[in-house]
């Protein structure tokens, strides 16, 4: 009888599941979308029940049914959300509020400027180990707590996505010590022990998760989630952890110098390091891998900044894709200019993250002239993500960190064209691995290693197939490394009066 390891990751827009045979190949995947409320500027939502539960729970009976087989066959599950949500929940696990989303929701920037009154620049650096930013979820937690107190109140856990989808499976609450100590600092110590002292501006220790090991078994499946998911009570689940953690495993980054882009939505990068990084100019912290430490950080607007040019832009492809037509951003693509024609896109539509930490950030286009049509704004966003790709890759070598090797993962590599302007930008060889189902696929072979399949991550990593390269043109390079200059004074001469616009 064939078996089955069991991953599914819940991203921004859409759930992907993937079952993984014992060979390590994909046999089957599935996959549903869903929407991200926008109920305010700078807010961004998820119905945890209605979206994440639902999903997993259609994915998983999807799979199966695709696949045609029975949940014996299951060997093992993980789960993968987005990392740095907050979503309080009550003690029978029923969500209290709509998760507050990743770095993407910038709603708690009072609360980030009252701790770093509170705490100084440097009891912030601290404990925090960067300066305050909006992928920091003691942020969120406060802002529940101030903001809304009948719901802090009634709140017996403040979880993140996949600690939400493990406590569904197995009514237990646990978290990946990456995320923990990572996106929830300075609530958890460096052994993963909850901070009481450090907990008491945000919430009641008791209100946090334990702390294991991404590849722990967090328990298994209960009688009620095997009935609501179609799998069989009994089935062993690992931790788990966020989304980009997982991509960057699914394509084998798990070594010094290795750095993974993340094209999704937004664009999230992982840094995998031999030590711990300090400098503030960076987000430093451990690693899912043990033994390894990270840099993280990313680009607000990725995909999301695609769709927004798609749907301002091109309402006529985009009506012929919803009667049948070719896809959109194909034919968006197919018709992509040599050149931007010297338009410069900042790519700030929801603030950004690093390398300027500014969550007050707006977008512009710069360079307007009549020679201009909807292609060139679409190649300038493209060009855009790439020069803020660039000046990561910069700051991480700025500050000692070599990069060695550069993996391209997520939905935009099924963009040719963007990893060609990503590899001109920056003028290395950018890699997309032959398998690219993404996070669910990190997901399964991580419950692997859980269910002792496979002995450790290095053997993990043996498992992950080559894929195709895209090689920079010199020319090309020389070109944008003067546009790139524009890109980076672009933002510091206008930075002033973005913050003065409402």
């Amino acid at each position: 009888m064939a078996r089955y390891y069991l991953g599914i990751d819940i991203g921004s827009f859409e759930t992907k599941g993937v079952l993984v045979d014992e060979h390590y190949q994909v046999a089957c995947t599935c996959a549903v979308k869903h929407v991200m409320e926008n109920p305010a500027p700078g807010y961004f939502e998820h119905d945890a029940e209605a979206v994440w539960w639902h999903d997993f729970c259609q994915v998983s009976r999807g799979l199966m049914e695709k696949q045609g087989i029975g949940p014996e066959q299951i060997i093992g599950v993980g789960a993968s959300v987005l990392g740095c949500d907050c979503l309080p929940v009550d003690e029978a696990c029923r969500p209290l509020r709509k998760a507050i989303l990743y770095g993407i929701d910038a709603r708690c920037t009072e609360e980030m400027e009252w701790l770093t009154a509170h705490y100084g620049e440097t009891g912030v650096l601290e404990r925090f180990g960067h300066p305050l930013c909006s992928d920091d979820v003691a942020c969120k937690i406060l802002w529940v707590r101030r903001k809304e107190p009948e719901v802090y109140e009634k709140t017996f856990k403040f979880l993140t996505g996949s600690s939400y989808i493990t406590a569904k499976l197995t009514g237990n609450y646990v978290i990946d010590q990456f995320l923990g100590k990572a996106a929830f600092r300075p609530l958890y110590r460096e052994d993963g022990s909850v901070d009481e002292e450090e907990c008491s501006l945000y919430c009641r220790p008791d209100q946090l998760c334990q702390c294991r090991e991404v590849t722990e078994l967090a328990g298994t499946v209960t009688a009620q989630a095997a009935q609501e998911t179609g799998l069989l009570e009994g089935t062993p689940v690992i931790v788990g952890t966020g989304d980009s953690t997982s991509e960057a495993v699914s394509v084998g980054i798990v070594e010094p110098g290795e750095v993974m882009f993340q094209f999704g939505s937004s664009l999230f990068f992982y840094y995998c390091a031999d030590r711990p990084v300090t400098d503030t100019r960076v987000h430093g912290g451990n690693f899912t891998v043990p033994g390894t430490y990270s840099v993280s950080g990313g680009t607000n607007a990725a995909g999301t900044l695609t769709r927004w040019v798609r749907d301002c832009f091109y309402e006529d492809l985009l009506n012929a894709q919803e009667q049948g037509g070719p896809d959109a951003y194909g034919a968006m693509t197919e018709t992509l200019p040599d050149s931007s024609k010297g338009l410069i896109c900042l790519p700030y539509l929801a603030g950004e993250r690093m390398p300027i930490n500014d969550p007050k950030a707006k977008g512009v286009l710069f360079g307007l002239t009549m020679e201009h049509d909807r292609r060139h704004i679409y190649r300038a966003a493209l060009e855009g993500v790439g020069f803020s790709l660039n000046q990561n890759v910069e700051l991480m070598e700025a500050v000692g960190l070599p990069v060695t090797h550069i993996t391209a993962v997520g939905g935009g590599t099924k963009n040719g064209p963007w990893m060609q302007i990503v590899a001109d930008i920056i003028g290395r060889p950018v890699y997309v691995p032959a398998i690219t189902v993404g996070a669910s696929y990190g997901d399964a072979l991580m419950t692997a290693i859980g269910t002792g399949s496979l002995k450790n991550f290095s053997e993990l990593k043996r498992q992950i197939k080559p894929g195709c390269v895209y090689h920079p043109d010199p020319e090309a390079h020389e070109k944008y490394t003067e546009m790139a200059e524009i890109y980076r004074e672009l933002y510091l001469a206008t930075k002033e009066l973005m913050h003065r616009s409402s």
